[in-house]
């Protein structure tokens, strides 16, 4: 006679404090590199927004670094699970004009602190630490990869090539519709991408 065992029910240890606590810390960097950039992010700031003293950093993090690694790692992860959900909540065929509508969005471009880390950071990221670079690569990397997966011809080399000029010209309309003080210029750099990347009529 066959035996089945049933697996024991998994039970996660409870987060400790200690973890809690860094996971705050991290969340509140994730934010204010992407508002402040990550010369402009200091240690006591974010510590202060956390509601913690300087003094507890150390018990977290080896160094300012680590924890930019750890930011920009938590920024890119926030990032792609948006586009994930988005390309979930909608019919297949739907997805990508709907992640692009959402990317290129009044809103997003108005939410720098919340939105794609990819955008408010690029032009930073040659003088960053190599720990720093790896996240933000690794992430960009997911994004790609989320977008090609929404494309006809997914898993084509040509599926990967459209999905990286997809990318770069989603954070490249995004940087330059920050970068202006003319909110009308803004909307048309918004508009005219929207209009190649998921077009109405599509």
């Amino acid at each position: 006679m066959m035996v089945i065992m049933k697996n024991p029910p998994i039970t996660r240890k409870p987060a400790s404090r200690k973890e809690i606590t860094h996971e705050r810390i991290v969340e509140v960097a994730a934010r204010a590199i992407r508002r402040s950039g990550y010369d402009g992010t200091g240690v006591a700031d974010i510590m202060k927004e956390a509601g913690l003293t300087h003094g507890g950093f150390y018990a977290h993090f080896p160094s300012r670094e680590v924890l930019l690694a750890e930011a920009a790692d938590r920024a890119g992860a926030e990032s792609v699970a948006l586009s994930e959900r988005i390309a979930a909540s909608v019919p297949p065929e739907q997805a990508l004009p709907a992640m692009m509508r959402a990317y290129l969005s009044k809103e997003h471009c108005e939410s720098i602190e919340t939105g794609c880390p990819i955008s408010a950071l690029g032009s930073e990221m040659p003088r960053q630490a190599p720990a720093v670079r790896r996240a933000a690569t690794r992430r960009i990397k997911e994004m790609i990869d989320v977008v090609a997966r929404q494309l006809p011809d997914w898993g084509q080399p040509g599926a990967h090539e459209q999905a990286l000029l997809m990318v770069a010209t989603m954070v490249g309309t995004m940087v330059m519709a920050r970068a202006v003080d003319d909110p009308k210029l803004s909307e048309s750099f918004l508009e005219a991408a929207l209009k190649q990347l998921a077009p109405t009529d599509a």
